[in-house]
């Protein structure tokens, strides 16, 4: 959280000094821009805002999972619009585009639910669709929810152009108003328990519900959203630190800001998803999963990550990794109330 935002880009160039440029960095969207039997074409970009010089500018589609009706996604419209001003100060034409979205902390416990896994794979779909069909050049994924990562990854798996999953961030804690202290999304589940056994009142129970999200950000543990931001950002698809700084935290906006610089370094160096996720990223993402203690859905979504790249990797494997890597903490990302 602390790393200075301004150096992740540089961390992001250093990671990869094997990669030669390619030289040519519109390599998609030129089918559209540069070809003269494409003139209808043209004149919708145009028509978009787009000037002539801006039609040698390779273009990025900026896949945002926001919607208004989950805290986990609320804020992450405002984080595109600072993704898109990082595309064009480094020389890039960011396009911001839609997908949809299931909280699973609102349908859990409803035959909403049927809907969640589901979700993932729509997710995937979609992102894959407009970035094959608008020929964008790289991705920049703003996910905020359970299944919204896997689904952004997988989608940068199958179409394989440079990419980047930014984070939409975790929630500040809530803090009880009636004695109950610091409270999350689970205080909340639990609270039916609680007023059911006799060990709160209805005051205390509204109390709980009341403060236990207190704004934007993903549920405030290392439940899936936390974990599958971690197990992500160790893959290699997230800059440093992506996981780990809070949705309100100013970091958050900088990091956006600086994606321009990282994915345009991407795209000079022609580093693509698979690229970076191997097998051995995929060892490391089993490895952080561990150590923190995170959701076992992460084994769910990362098997189906790896089917997309056509890598093998099973059950069996998460149980090597279980067998001889240690839980170091029961963690909870938080940041000052």
């Amino acid at each position: 959280k602390n790393f200075p935002s301004h150096k992740l880009a540089k961390v992001a160039k250093s990671q990869f000094p094997r990669y030669a440029s390619s030289g040519e960095l519109n390599k998609y969207s030129k089918n559209i821009t540069k070809n003269k039997a494409q003139g209808a074409a043209q004149a919708m970009l145009y028509a978009t805002g787009l000037k002539a010089e801006d039609m040698d500018k390779p273009q990025v589609g900026i896949a945002s999972v926001w919607y208004e009706g989950n805290p986990c996604n609320m804020h992450l419209l405002e984080l595109a619009t600072k993704v898109k001003e990082g595309m064009k100060e480094a020389g890039l034409i960011g396009y911001r585009f839609n997908t949809i979205g299931v909280s699973d902390g609102i349908s859990m416990g409803t035959t909403g639910m049927r809907y969640s896994l589901q979700s993932r794979d729509l997710i995937a779909d979609s992102i894959e669709t407009v970035m094959s069909a608008q020929w964008y050049d790289a991705n920049i994924a703003l996910p905020g929810c359970d299944k919204n990562m896997p689904g952004c990854v997988m989608a940068m798996a199958r179409h394989n152009r440079p990419s980047i999953m930014i984070y939409g961030g975790t929630i500040r804690p809530g803090q009880s108003k009636c004695g109950q202290g610091v409270l999350d999304v689970v205080s909340a589940f639990q609270s039916y328990g609680s007023y059911m056994a006799g060990k709160i009142t209805e005051e205390e129970r509204c109390d709980i519900v009341r403060h236990a999200c207190p704004g934007p950000g993903a549920c405030g543990g290392m439940y899936t959203a936390n974990t599958m931001a971690s197990a992500i950002e160790a893959l290699g698809m997230s800059l440093p630190y992506s996981s780990s700084t809070p949705a309100e935290d100013p970091a958050k906006l900088d990091e956006c800001r600086k994606a321009g610089e990282a994915i345009r370094n991407l795209l000079e160096k022609d580093i693509k998803p698979r690229d970076i996720m191997t097998r051995k990223a995929f060892e490391n993402a089993m490895v952080i999963v561990t150590v923190l203690g995170g959701s076992t859905n992460a084994v769910l979504h990362l098997i189906a990550i790896a089917r997309a790249l056509n890598i093998d990797l099973t059950l069996d494997d998460f149980q090597k990794v279980s067998d001889t890597t240690p839980l170091l903490a029961d963690l909870k990302p938080r940041q000052g109330t």
